[in-house]
């Protein structure tokens, strides 16, 4: 076990990436950006270890101040509904849900159910909502998250930096066969660059532990299964992790695209490859442009094609330390049928890093 207290990447004088971070590095970072939870343990009537993330691009305006979004999918073996329309439209009009496998129907309905309740102007709802499997540590027959639960991850949300590990969707997932779950940081490019923030928030829920890196290192090989057992009899490529990216620069939904998928570079620093049974899906929104309420033409800005770099730049490295975050964050945790998932030991971590406890 881990002698340090449970902390954030830069806690503990690890520094990843070139860009600075925001004000608390985290993706609400991007004004107007809020984020809610709701985390659900319980040993009784069932096992769960699950919960709900949800993400407003533009707080309560959101419902009439929809901004361009673009997604794209890494590894398509998991869920993110919504997509076909956000493709052809290039529009997001509500907030996003984060979420374990078997509740993406109850989160959906939730969306749908605040649209009513808050008078959101469309008469109909394609909402976005993704997840991973949290199977190993919640009980997935259970079906806990109802769209009450949900409702109230999404009445929770705030400007505040986010809660990171065994939170909301996050709070039974696994990521490199250590503990994982719920990360987010964020970079700001130069003034020069145009001073635009990108966030990122993860639900990290993948990969295997050789191939997990901090900074660079090989940690995964450094802490092995002798030091810190794996939570799988057989180690395995599968899982997932939704990457939800933010940013405060006059992006167009196909831009939106490109700096989606920028999220792959940044998985592939810490480790992640996509394997062929996970779910590796990205999302990027952009809050530059307000369209109001025209119904012919509305002015909208671009960022030039030169400015765009700087932005994957950020995307990549936010995404990266989003992960890393989640991963030093999360807590030791047993659950369903017995089955357990060790948090990575930070005086080992840094030992690996740093070279130093």
């Amino acid at each position: 076990m881990s002698r340090l207290a449970r902390a954030r990447l830069r806690d503990l004088g690890i520094v990843t990436g070139d860009l600075p971070t925001g004000p608390h590095n985290a993706i609400t970072d991007v004004a107007g950006v809020t984020v809610g939870y709701r985390s659900l343990i319980a040993d009784e009537p069932h096992v769960v270890r699950t919960g709900v993330t949800a993400i407003w691009p533009r707080g309560p305006s959101t419902w009439s101040d929809a901004v361009y979004a673009g997604g794209f999918s890494f590894n398509g073996n998991g869920e993110m509904t919504g997509m076909a329309w956000l493709a052809e439209q290039g529009l997001l009009a509500s907030p996003i849900g984060i979420t374990s496998t078997h509740s993406v129907g109850a989160v959906h309905e939730a969306i749908c159910r605040l649209a009513v309740r808050d008078g959101g102007p469309s008469e109909w709802m394609l909402p976005v909502v993704a997840e991973t499997y949290d199977g190993w540590l919640s009980d997935r027959a259970a079906f806990a998250i109802t769209p009450q639960i949900a409702i109230e991850a999404f009445d929770s949300a705030s400007d505040t930096p986010p809660a990171e590990g065994n939170v909301g969707g996050g709070t039974g997932m696994i990521c490199h066969e250590f503990k994982g779950g719920t990360g987010t940081a964020s970079r700001v490019v130069a003034a020069e660059d145009g001073a635009w923030t990108v966030g990122a928030l993860v639900q990290a829920n993948y990969g295997i532990r050789a191939a997990l890196r901090f900074a660079g290192a090989p940690v995964g090989r450094a802490i092995g299964y002798e030091t810190v057992p794996s939570p799988f009899a057989i180690r395995r490529d599968a899982g997932s992790i939704i990457v939800i990216l933010a940013t405060d620069a006059p992006l167009l939904p196909i831009q939106c695209q490109r700096l989606a998928r920028r999220a792959t570079t940044g998985l592939a620093w810490v480790g992640g490859y996509g394997g062929n049974g996970s779910g590796d899906i990205f999302l990027a929104f952009a809050t530059g442009n307000h369209l109001g309420d025209a119904r012919r033409t509305t002015d909208v800005r671009m960022a030039a094609p030169e400015a765009l770099s700087p932005l994957f730049q950020a995307a990549a490295e936010a995404t990266e330390e989003a992960i890393l975050n989640a991963l030093v964050a999360a807590d030791t945790m047993t659950g369903f049928a017995g089955h357990s998932a060790q948090a990575i030991p930070l005086d080992l971590l840094k030992q690996a890093v740093l070279g130093s406890t």
